[in-house]
């Protein structure tokens, strides 16, 4: 076990710390570090309570019984005091998966304006577990971190989703809820299993005893990094942007007049630029009026791929260096001037399509103004690269995370665990389906608890619409994550139109909250009247040329969302195995389908795509019927 704390003296888990919450009318245990055999005595809500370390060191104390409720303090006394303040008693979720989870209110700070401006919840708390991989000892303790209150202060820095779940959950239960912020961008589910569970999977298990080897790890960090460090090093010095170093291609009066032109947003691989990779210099001369000039203003810039760098009349005004974050650039005062101006923006691409990704916002937006900047803009190459072979991330590799983020966390009673994650598995869901499974009895066997509630949000609608029915490893993978319906205490959050096909990150992150609220309410707090899904397909009989689907009695009922007068994006196929669209009919809480181009169906899809536009099957509750199909092709 690695623990950071010294043995000498009375000592906590950073967990056990100022601002925590503990899970009410649930046995408590509370732990630390000691000398051997010392005693040690705990006064908290009135009571003492007493204990002794073991010979090792460590001590342990139940409680049970706590009600909602603080704050509270806490006083430890032994060889050593110490004090814990400012203690609620609640219910506290684990919050966990990839970068949707991990994502924060900042990065959707003027999608919600008002949270962020007036919202103050105290009792809710977010405690962010640092990012930590390993793979060779378990850790009984955690790196430097807090316990935070929801304050104006510290929301920025919320996870988006989990903050919108308890916000939901405390204005309707008016209890305190501790979040656990326990994410990684990028990780794949097997990051997150145990040396034990990840037996199960064997490739998984060997690559894990693999970079068990220290001297591995280190080598390939650092051959990753001079790799890298020498493509960009040769990148810069062959960009022809600043070869003249008294003319770079970002200054305001450098002639541009040779340049070509080209429509933004937009990827570079439609121009005759083709595929190239490295170095793409843009630039846009555009009218300020005197209205606008001079004022505070914003640049949006949607977001471009890979990194950017942004130069208003010759002055950096932004840069990111990779493709995910809004590129959303504070205008300094004074910066724009009445009359001509020039945007210049300066592209790396390491792989892949480079550019300004479609479908995206590019603006300047003040106050009071406006200014479009899509359309025409030029664009030169500054230098073309070899791709650049991807960096070893290795908090992405089987078992990387469990020993650091998730066992350390081990003794801390919970009321549930939030998932959100599924995006780095896209390309092998076959397989999804036991792992996550797995995952979900690992971690109720690590919590001794084994009716843990898990409520898993399916991924949301992604990627450009395909006009004709086709295979899906999006679809596949909503299916894996819909069979953890088949164990006990587990919900889905449907996510179904509130993503974006055009960024993995989409933005709607309340109602993302806010229908995992509702899955808690039916499946954690029992409560008999909330629908927290829509109807769930059951069953399927053919008659004659139609198929006849029957559903659940959840969600009050099937309709139809938007305009569209019949349900969309339904599929059939004969014995040929070839889906071709369908037309679909809502009647007395079934969807009876047909397609005279199928005359003996045998299958029919909904919704089996990487983004189904058109499904609009709902429930009366106003939440989606998630996808499904039934082959098994």
């Amino acid at each position: 076990m690695v623990a950071s704390f010294s043995q000498a003296r009375v000592s906590l888990p950073r967990l056990i710390s100022d601002g925590m919450v503990l899970q009410r009318d649930a046995e408590i245990t509370l732990w630390g570090w000691a000398a051997p055999n010392e005693a040690l005595s705990i006064c908290f809500i009135d009571s003492t309570y007493h204990t002794q370390a073991t010979t090792q060191g460590e001590w342990q104390l139940k409680l049970s019984g706590l009600k909602a409720g603080g704050p509270y303090n806490m006083q430890l006394t032994a060889s050593n005091q110490l004090s814990v303040n400012n203690i609620m008693v609640g219910d506290v979720y684990l919050c966990s998966g990839q970068s949707n989870m991990e994502l924060p209110l900042k990065r959707v700070s003027w999608v919600y304006p008002e949270v962020l401006a007036r919202d103050s919840f105290p009792a809710i708390r977010q405690f962010y577990v640092p990012r930590v991989y390993e793979f060779n000892e378990l850790h009984s303790n955690l790196k430097a971190c807090s316990w935070n209150e929801a304050t104006r202060e510290n929301l920025p820095d919320f996870s988006a989703v989990a903050y919108f779940f308890a916000r939901d959950l405390y204005r309707q239960y008016q209890v305190p809820i501790g979040l656990i912020n326990s994410a990684w961008g990028g990780s794949p589910i097997e990051a997150w299993l145990s040396e034990a569970a990840l037996k199960e999977f064997p490739a998984h298990y060997r690559e894990f005893q693999q970079l068990k080897d220290t001297a591995l790890v280190n080598r390939i960090k650092s051959d990753d990094r001079q790799r890298i460090d020498r493509w960009h090093q040769q990148l810069y010095q062959n960009d022809q942007g600043y070869r003249n170093p008294d003319e770079p291609w970002f200054a305001h009066a450098v002639n541009y007049s040779g340049w070509d032109t080209t429509t933004v947003p937009g990827f570079w691989n439609h121009t005759p630029l083709g595929n190239t990779h490295g170095v793409v210099w843009y630039r846009k001369k555009f009218t300020v009026s005197e209205s606008l000039a001079g004022k505070p203003a914003l640049l949006v810039l949607g977001c471009m791929v890979d990194a950017d760098s942004v130069y208003l009349n010759g002055q950096l005004v932004g840069t990111t260096s990779y493709q995910y974050p809004p590129r959303r650039y504070p205008i300094p005062d004074g910066a724009l001037r009445p009359g001509d101006n020039t945007l210049t923006v300066r592209i790396i691409n390491k792989s892949g399509r480079g550019g300004f990704v479609p479908g995206k916002d590019y603006r300047i937006e003040s106050a009071s103004d406006t200014l479009d900047l899509a359309g025409v803009w030029y664009y030169k190459l500054g230098t073309a690269m070899p791709a650049l072979e991807q960096q070893t991330f290795f908090n992405s590799q089987p078992g990387a995370l469990y020993p650091a983020m998730i066992h350390p966390l081990k003794h801390y009673a919970l009321k549930g665990v939030l998932w959100y994650q599924g995006e780095s598995n896209e390309s092998r869901p076959l397989e999804y389906a036991s792992l996550l499974k797995t995952l979900i009895n690992s971690w109720r066997d690590l919590w001794r608890n084994d009716s843990l509630p898990f409520l898993v949000v399916q991924l949301p609608n992604f990627m450009e619409h395909r006009p004709q029915p086709s295979e899906s490893n999006w679809a596949l993978l909503r299916e894996a994550q819909a069979s953890a319906l088949d164990l006990p205490r587990t919900a889905l959050a449907v996510t179904l139109g509130l993503g974006e096909w055009n960024d993995i990150h989409p933005l709607r992150k309340k109602e993302v909250g806010e229908r995992l609220a509702l899955t808690a309410k039916a499946v954690v707090y029992n409560e008999a009247q909330v629908q927290a899904s829509a109807p769930r397909f059951q069953s399927v009989q053919r008659e004659g040329n139609r198929l006849v689907l029957s559903f659940s009695n959840e969600g009050g009922g099937l309709v139809c969302k938007g305009t569209a007068a019949t349900p969309g994006h339904f599929a059939l196929a004969g014995a040929d195995k070839q889906f071709v669209w369908a037309q679909a009919q809502i009647v007395d809480n079934r969807v009876v389908v047909w397609s005279p181009e199928v005359p003996e169906p045998v299958a029919v899809r909904y919704a089996w795509a990487d983004n189904p536009e058109g499904a609009n099957l709902y429930g009366r509750n106003g939440l989606p019927v998630a996808p499904f199909r039934t082959d098994s092709w």
